[in-house]
Formats: structure tokens, C-alpha cells, sequence
């Protein structure tokens, strides 16, 4: 069993308007996911420093970031990052250059994980339904496209507020679509914009959004988690 996790962590400021990585962390935690897909984990200007640091990382928590980030000082690749346990084997693993209008992009990693490889992807979608379809078209064909045929895992905030159309219906062609539940806003969850989606070959055994009091101050998002067997 495999416990995956998605978070757009919104630079670790909070609703109330406060940055604080640590409050972050903590949401993290309370989760205890063995892979996670963070999006927005970097600062957006400037040299866009990884927002948890590495020291954060690696004295106070069980994990460290998969190195996609194309910047010195960044975490992630266009702020999406992977997570994964400091006991993992990161096999192979490289950024999405994705077609969009805005600065978009996604990332995907091979691991080893609890003695199983799968693949994950990571993304954060435009606010575009045309770019969505296009991002989600350029997506399933770049995982596909793998020198090895591995599960897939894909997360991140799709910006996608209908239930059964749009980018939704591309991903659903292909993948199931775990019902996680209504993650934005965090204070008053409306849209299921945060989704975990897998392939043939791995079965949703749960899943849900995380809801703490924590999580609701820590980000406009709650994050989303699901339970995965091998299916």
C-alpha cells in the first residue's frame, strides 16, 4: 500500500495572510503521505527560492524533494515539486515543458518506493480550459512516452470546476479519477479543483481531503490524499 498526497501549499501563505513554511511542514505531517506533489513551493519572483527550505527538510521532516528544479534556489519546476521518503530510490526524473500562455509546468519522477515502482506526475494547470485540454493532452503522452511501463500516478490543482468535462474528461480516458472531495476554498470547500488520478495497474483503496484547523489556515487549498494498492 501506497499513501500519495497533492497540495497547492500557495507559497505557504495562509488565509491569514502570513508566510510560515513551518505551518506548512506541520500540514505535512499530519498527513504522513509517502509521495506528495506540492504546487505554487516556490517564491514566484526573483530567483524563486524553494520556500521549504532544505534545512527544513532535512532536520525536521521524513522526506526529501526529487531534483527537477531547473533554478539553483528552487524546489520545483514552475512551483510544482515532488516529495518523497528519504528511503525512496528516485530512479529517473525530469521537468514538463507544457504548452501555455502563463509560465505553466508539471514534473515527473520513476521511484522505488515501499519495494514498487510507479511513476508520479506532478502539475498545476492553467486557468484556461482550452490550455487545460492541451496541458492534459501533452501530459498522458509524455508519461506514456516512458522508457519504462510503469504505474502512473498523477496530481496537482487543475483548475477545472466542472465535474465531468473539460480536462477531467481527457485525464478519464486513461486514468480513474479518486473522489477526494471539495478542496478549494480552504475555509469554505466549494470546487474540487486538487485531484489524484491513477493508472491501470494501481487501485484507489481510499482517499479523501485532508480538513484539519491547520490545513485551513495554512493555504487557500486543502490538500487531498489517497490510499493506493497495487489493482
Amino acid at each position: 500500500m501506497l499513501k500519495v498526497a497533492s497540495y497547492n501549499m500557495r507559497k505557504a501563505i495562509g488565509t491569514d495572510r502570513r508566510r510560515n513554511p513551518e505551518r506548512t511542514l506541520h500540514v505535512l505531517s499530519e498527513i504522513d503521505a509517502d509521495v506528495i506533489a506540492l504546487q505554487e513551493a516556490d517564491r514566484r519572483f526573483g530567483t524563486r527560492t524553494a520556500v521549504l527550505t532544505p534545512h527544513l527538510l532535512a532536520e525536521h521532516s521524513p522526506w526529501k524533494p526529487v531534483p527537477v528544479a531547473m533554478r539553483a534556489a528552487s524546489m520545483g519546476w514552475h512551483g510544482n515539486a515532488l516529495l518523497v521518503r528519504k528511503d525512496a530510490e528516485i530512479l529517473d526524473c525530469e521537468p514538463i515543458h507544457l504548452p501555455a500562455i502563463e509560465p505553466r509546468g508539471a514534473v515527473m519522477a520513476d521511484i522505488r518506493v515501499n519495494g514498487h515502482a510507479i511513476r508520479v506526475v506532478g502539475m498545476h494547470l492553467d486557468l484556461s480550459g482550452l490550455w487545460r485540454r492541451r496541458q492534459a493532452h501533452a501530459i498522458l503522452a509524455h508519461a506514456a512516452a516512458g522508457a519504462e511501463d510503469r504505474p502512473v500516478v498523477m496530481m496537482g490543482d487543475l483548475n477545472e470546476w466542472r465535474p465531468n468535462s473539460g480536462c477531467l474528461r481527457d485525464f478519464a480516458a486513461q486514468m480513474e479519477i479518486a473522489p477526494t472531495g471539495r478542496s478549494f476554498h480552504a475555509r469554505r470547500p466549494v470546487a474540487r479543483l486538487d485531484r489524484i488520478m491513477v493508472s491501470p495497474g494501481l487501485r484507489v483503496a481510499d482517499c479523501g481531503v485532508h480538513d484539519s484547523a491547520a490545513a485551513r489556515t495554512a493555504s487557500d487549498h486543502l490538500p487531498v490524499w489517497a490510499v493506493l494498492e497495487r489493482g
